[in-house]
């Protein structure tokens, strides 16, 4: 845990779990000590703590695209109204609804974009973004968490619109913003700002009555990223992405020189599981000196979850077995020396 800062050495052992890889605008809740035990958990803290070892649904914001030219703009309002069948709402709280009300948006997005001399050539005219939940949520929660996350982070600072899907397992809202703000700067969102944005949709669900939680992949012990939409679609076409076959191939030529070393990103990957382990157990620890019944059932809750956790797998990881386990198989179905001779097992003479 160390490389972390003098400050985050005050806080609980915990709060090293949460923290993102990247910096983040502002500080959240559970990241503000108590000012008189810096090493106590605060009532944000230990909610957060308990969301966690409860695996609570983790919410899904991702930018999925940019629109750099009027028609790519108007055909993407096109996709997500479904060419009008579903209501589009605004920044100003307007439903637009119907072939006329996707035309009133397209014209004034698109009458804004030709008076906006400062963009460049390639800039975008906005950004798409995708805010989704597990199959089974509230869609009128999300919906409703949508809107009031849209006016907190985006009100009274650039145009948006968004629209919900309900034709999906997964309820989600595309919400689309316009990148050039009212005060002439651009939308530039950056790993931290997509941490922030999880954290506050999750605040907005839970408002709602809704559990949800926004961590690290890495706190809950996953390591590998999350599969890209191209390569998810190449596979739904029963094909085999390019960039997985290339690893495979190095994967194969690895390991017949026997050369399959682990990668430095892949150690710094297993001590950083190594650490995040280390801080659930010294909390857990933590958690049994009390006296508080409450805060024992919390450890042991902590230390269930972290047994459950799986064995850190990297994707080269993944493959290696996915290599070794074919080998076995192979070779299983291998006939005999004897067989391949033409004799025949001890029965048979």
């Amino acid at each position: 845990m160390s490389g972390e800062g003098d400050r985050d050495l005050q806080l609980p052992p915990i709060s090293y779990v949460w923290q993102t890889p990247v910096r983040k605008p502002k500080r959240a809740k559970w990241d503000i000590p108590d000012p008189v035990d810096p090493k106590k958990l605060t009532p944000a803290m230990r909610a957060k703590l308990q969301r966690i070892v409860k695996k609570a649904p983790e919410v899904m914001v991702k930018i999925t695209g940019k629109t750099k030219t009027v028609g790519h703009l108007k055909s993407h309002l096109e996709y997500i109204t479904r060419n009008g069948e579903l209501a589009a709402e605004t920044e100003t709280g307007a439903v637009m609804e119907g072939r006329h009300g996707l035309r009133d948006i397209q014209t004034r997005w698109a009458d804004d974009a030709e008076l906006d001399e400062g963009r460049r050539r390639d800039g975008p005219l906005s950004h798409n973004i995708i805010l989704s939940m597990p199959p089974g949520t509230d869609p009128i929660a999300v919906m409703e968490a949508v809107r009031a996350f849209a006016i907190e982070t985006f009100g009274g600072q650039h145009d948006y619109v968004f629209v919900q899907h309900l034709d999906d397992e997964h309820p989600h809202v595309h919400l689309t913003v316009r990148s050039l703000g009212y005060d002439g700067r651009r939308l530039n969102p950056r790993k931290a700002d997509l941490a922030t944005w999880r954290e506050h949709f999750a605040g907005e669900l839970r408002l709602r009555g809704v559990e949800a939680e926004a961590t690290p992949r890495r706190a809950r012990g996953k390591v590998k990223k999350a599969e890209h939409g191209v390569i998810r679609v190449i596979r739904e076409r029963s094909e085999q992405p390019r960039v997985e076959r290339l690893a495979r191939e190095e994967m194969i030529r690895e390991t017949r020189a026997g050369k399959s070393s682990p990668r430095p990103w892949e150690r710094k990957t297993r001590d950083r599981q190594a650490a995040i382990r280390e801080a659930y157990g010294k909390q857990a620890e933590e958690l049994e000196r009390s006296r508080d019944p409450g805060d024992h059932e919390l450890a042991k809750q902590l230390r269930r979850f972290v047994s459950e956790m799986s064995a850190p797998e990297t994707k080269r990881d993944q493959l290696r077995r996915e290599l070794m386990d074919s080998l076995a198989r192979r070779g299983a179905r291998a006939p005999s020396k004897g067989k391949e001779r033409g004799g025949g097992d001890d029965d048979d003479r």
